[in-house]
């Protein structure tokens, strides 16, 4: 079974055709447990609840339903997901996948068994994940207290402070302060925890052995669970609006961006993403 960085499977999905969309009236999310993102989508036509994950290199499918509605065998290879080991998944071509009003043709997916992920973190099945070719494809809007996502035009200007992103190991990262020291967060409507901070960041700034209370918790997605140390920064600003006392944990894996930002801190913003045009704005919702 060869094996593929995680950043070529990115690559595969954005050498896939152009995607249809137009600007639309928007559709319902619903907040799943863990404060995880769910919408309706379809996959070669077959009706599913999917997770939105911003920061998923590539729609991702459970091997049950895709044996299910008769996906092609495709080809071995393995990802890295959020939890302490690879995974198996095979790559499969040609795959046509529509969500928020943007269809998606010729596309390639990872099919894997999401069985762990959907028992640990959801309670109940889990079909389908949605990665970034949806946003690849278009300008959304994100309004996750309001519970709607919708392409909306380009020749508009959006409302809120814009920032610039950049891509690192394949996902969108975005600028965030911590503690007065300016990092790059990945963008990631998949994490329904707390903020992440790297291990590595953590070491450099001293935050596991200046004497604040450290805890741990049970975590992980893809991958399995894994336990990870869990304290409490000062402050975190983001897109000039200031958080306090912020619970943070600390991400262990050796590709992971200096933060990470999830549902948490974002429901906070009317979120405005265009990874074609490398930015994304954030207007405070309250």
């Amino acid at each position: 079974m060869p094996t593929l960085p995680v950043i070529l499977l990115v690559g595969l999905a954005l050498l896939a055709p152009a995607a249809r969309g137009g600007p639309a009236a928007g559709t319902a999310l619903v907040l799943e447990r863990g404060g995880r993102l769910s919408l309706p989508a379809t996959i070669n036509g077959h009706a599913v609840s999917a997770l939105l994950d911003s920061a998923a290199e590539m729609t991702l499918v459970d091997s049950a339903y895709a044996r299910a509605i008769g996906l092609a065998a495709g080809t071995g290879t393995t990802g890295q997901g959020s939890g302490h080991s690879s995974f198996a998944a095979r790559l499969v071509d040609g795959v046509t996948l529509r969500a928020a009003g943007v269809t998606l043709t010729g596309r390639t997916v990872a099919v894997t068994d999401l069985g762990d992920v959907s028992r640990r973190l959801l309670g109940h099945p889990l079909a389908v994940i949605v990665g970034r070719e949806l946003f690849d494809a278009a300008r959304l809007e994100i309004d996750v207290e309001g519970r709607r996502i919708a392409v909306v035009d380009r020749g508009r200007e959006p409302r809120g402070v814009r920032l610039d992103l950049v891509t690192e190991h394949g996902v969108e990262t975005l600028p965030l302060r911590i503690d007065g020291g300016m990092v790059r967060a990945t963008f990631d409507l998949g994490n329904g925890s707390h903020l992440l901070v790297s291990s590595a960041l953590a070491a450099q700034r001293g935050w596991l052995h200046d004497g604040r209370a450290v805890t741990t918790e049970r975590a992980g997605g893809l991958g399995g669970e894994t336990t990870r140390e869990v304290l409490t920064l000062a402050a975190v600003e983001l897109a000039g609006r200031r958080f306090g006392s912020v619970t943070a944990a600390i991400d262990h894996q050796p590709s992971a961006a200096a933060a990470n930002v999830g549902v948490e801190m974002l429901r906070h913003f009317l979120i405005t993403t265009d990874y074609a045009a490398h930015a994304i704005w954030l207007a405070p919702r309250d």
